[in-house]
């Protein structure tokens, strides 16, 4: 999980530097908009993640810090930043409590753990932390509840616009075998993205839905619109890992998954039927009737045409037609924060990490990289784990974890290793075709004759 940079605001030179998470920033700004009823406390608490009532009681903070001669920024921060939680276990009583569960009840249930320790070791534990130990030590499964029989009904729409954003990708001929591209001739695809409020769509038709076609589109989202909420969207294999293990394992993560949830603090909401997300899938349904036609009737037969005129010309009509007004007035989306502008070209692109070989090279798609003697922001060593970033328009950069955040390293691109070629010349070996039958007067025959005699007489003696 990467981590994110801090914003440093500043009321005065002078005065000492108020630090601030991109978190807490997003909040101050959007309970700023609230003081200003630019949006109501519902919307406030919505886009924050709080109650309402929490909600409220930020907003009377800030305000008592504004009427302090205070810019009001610390009335978003909590006040136990840097204390010691009151409730806090003690790590040698819950290393106590581990090596008793694990040497006597091992394979007991989290109840009756609990019940046991409470017994017989005095153990003031709770339950749920007694249940939490076993999970995490691998004692205990959580169990999942039995599937009900299906049954779907009509979900609402979001009551504000950019609360939530449904997505999916749709294969279809939709230039019905005019692509001037012999690779797409007959099926492009179309990614979709629908405003749950108010029905608001933005398209765009790319190769297919890999990683980095949907890199591109929601980059071009977010610079246009900001960031929403939430987004909705189904399993696809660009969106989640459907490994069975990724359940419980938080590192099975999709490069979607890490740019959204850990860069950009967007919520990913994965659809488990069609019908969840039922407002994109009809959608495509309706784009696979109209847009065809519509692209047919303008006689267009490639990508780029296509993308400018469904941004100029279908989706307006659209919107004339199918948008819906949202139950409440503002809109959801978040800017984008001057650390996130700046770095946007590295978060939406795809990362992996390598190993530093002996000779600090690392290898990339059959790509070799050479490591400088003398980096500027970090030391590397042999066996270190860098981050090898791909961005969008191919370009390759490399950076190290560290605790300060992540530090871009300095390197020389080497052409592939040469072949080793082997130039031995070795005469042929061949078998001719009849096999050679000595006679039986040759000399290689009495030879072995006489060998055979021999044996003989001397296991006769």
């Amino acid at each position: 999980m990467l981590v994110l940079p801090v914003n440093q605001l500043t009321s005065n030179p002078m005065e000492n530097t108020i630090t601030m998470t991109t978190k807490e920033a997003e909040r101050y700004d959007i309970i700023q908009r609230l003081i200003k009823k630019e949006i109501d406390g519902t919307q406030a608490a919505t886009a924050i993640g709080l109650s309402v009532r929490q909600t409220k009681r930020i907003k009377a903070r800030v305000i008592k810090e504004k009427e302090s001669n205070n810019s009001g920024i610390q009335g978003v921060i909590h006040k136990n930043r840097g204390r010691k939680s009151n409730n806090k276990i003690d790590a040698v009583t819950l290393e106590e409590a581990i090596k008793t569960i694990k040497d006597n009840y091992l394979d007991f249930s989290s109840q009756l753990t609990y019940e046991k320790l409470q017994e017989n070791h005095n153990c003031t534990l709770s339950y749920a932390t007694v249940r939490r130990i076993r999970i995490k030590e691998g004692l205990s499964k959580v169990k999942s509840r039995k599937a009900n029989k299906k049954h779907f009904s009509q979900r609402d729409r979001k009551p504000s616009y950019g609360e939530m954003v449904q997505h999916d990708g749709s294969y279809h001929n939709w230039l019905e075998g005019r692509c001037t591209d012999k690779e797409m001739k007959h099926e492009q695809c179309l990614l979709l993205s629908v405003d749950d409020a108010t029905g608001t769509p933005m398209a765009k038709l790319a190769k297919n839905e890999s990683i980095k076609e949907v890199f591109k589109f929601w980059k071009e989202y977010i610079k246009e619109k900001g960031k929403p909420t939430s987004i909705y969207l189904d399993k696809f294999s660009t969106y989640k890992v459907n490994h069975k293990n990724a359940v419980d394992n938080k590192d099975f993560r999709t490069q979607f998954q890490r740019a959204m949830e850990d860069e950009l603090g967007i919520q990913v909401i994965f659809a488990n039927t069609p019908q969840a997300k039922g407002r994109v899938e009809r959608m495509n349904a309706t784009w696979q009737d109209r847009l065809v036609k519509e692209l047919r009737l303008a006689k267009i037969n490639n990508i780029e045409d296509t993308n400018e005129f469904i941004k100029k010309e279908f989706i307006p009509e659209f919107k004339k037609k199918f948008n819906v007004k949202a139950k409440k007035k503002g809109d959801l989306h978040r800017k984008l924060s001057k650390t996130e502008l700046t770095n946007l070209d590295h978060i939406f692109s795809v990362k992996n990490i390598r190993k530093v070989r002996n000779d600090f090279v690392v290898q990339y798609k059959n790509r070799y990289f050479q490591l400088k003697e003398i980096q500027k922001n970090t030391t590397v060593y042999k066996k270190d784990e860098v981050i090898v970033e791909e961005h969008l328009n191919g370009d390759i950069y490399l950076c190290k974890k560290t605790v300060t955040g992540d530090k871009y390293l300095d390197f020389i691109e080497l052409s592939s290793k040469p072949v080793k070629e082997i130039d031995i010349k070795l005469p042929a070996v061949t078998r001719s075709k009849t096999t050679y039958i000595p006679p039986a007067n040759h000399p290689w025959r009495n030879q072995a004759i006489f060998k055979a005699q021999q044996k003989f007489k001397e296991s006769k003696i």
